[in-house]
């Protein structure tokens, strides 16, 4: 059985960057990591999608 993996989408452009495997406990609240954007050049919020 595969893993469902989620990514980390940045908040300014949208580009999806980041992979991650899911969180073991359920989380109502979706991940926010300031992460680099490739796309953008800088530092910026990427918030956890399905």
């Amino acid at each position: 059985m595969k893993k469902r993996k989620t990514s980390l989408a940045c908040s300014e452009c949208g580009c999806r960057n980041y992979s991650l495997e899911p969180r073991a406990k359920i989380q109502t609240e979706r991940l926010e990591i300031k992460k680099f954007c490739k796309r953008c050049g800088k530092h910026t919020l990427h918030k956890e999608t399905r």
